[in-house]
């Protein structure tokens, strides 16, 4: 049996942030077997829009931006945890989705919004610029604070626990699919 290997993003920056909590909460969430990693885009650290060419020319001369695709390459699916700031998504998220191009064609992406609402304004957003750049949209569960989750990022009984497990074999069955494409 082959083990896929899956990377949850954080998706958040901000120094109060909670998308941590929630990240390792969705990666203790994966399947048995499952290679899971937790990607911390502010750890990541990609400067904003920086290489002189177009991501679509894959030619990429920043060593951030040569990491961040052999990064995201290595994996066979992703699920991103995500905050609703405004009604949109983090900038950071946007600028490591633009930061390449052809990385994200065919690749499984799962999404968990988290925030007032469920984070369904960012959800939405993300998903209208993931089937853009052609990868594999998988919407999943969004938490609400006070039903799901509380502000501070602490993950209650009522969390869609279930949901985010059916998201993770989406990803899993999806990324499977493009092996034998």
């Amino acid at each position: 049996m082959t083990t896929h290997k899956i990377g949850v993003i954080v998706s958040s920056s901000r120094p109060t942030r909670i998308g941590d909590k929630v990240a390792q909460w969705v990666a203790s969430l994966a399947p048995e077997g499952t290679e899971v990693d937790v990607i911390d885009l502010a750890e990541v650290d990609l400067p904003f829009l920086a290489e002189p060419e177009q991501p679509a020319t894959g030619n990429y001369s920043l060593a951030s931006t040569v990491a961040w695709s052999e990064r995201i390459r290595a994996y066979d699916g992703l699920v991103i945890t995500v905050p609703e700031y405004n009604a949109g998504y983090p900038a950071i998220l946007k600028n490591a989705i633009d930061s390449l191009h052809a990385e994200w064609n065919g690749l499984p992406v799962g999404v968990v919004g988290y925030g007032w609402g469920a984070a369904a304004g960012a959800a939405r957003q993300l998903g209208e610029v993931l089937d853009r750049v052609k990868a594999v949209t998988l919407p999943g569960p969004g938490l609400s604070f006070g039903q799901d989750l509380t502000p501070e990022g602490e993950i209650l009984e009522a969390a869609p626990t279930d949901d985010v497990r059916g998201l993770f074999e989406q990803v899993l069955t999806a990324a499977r699919q493009s092996v034998t494409v």
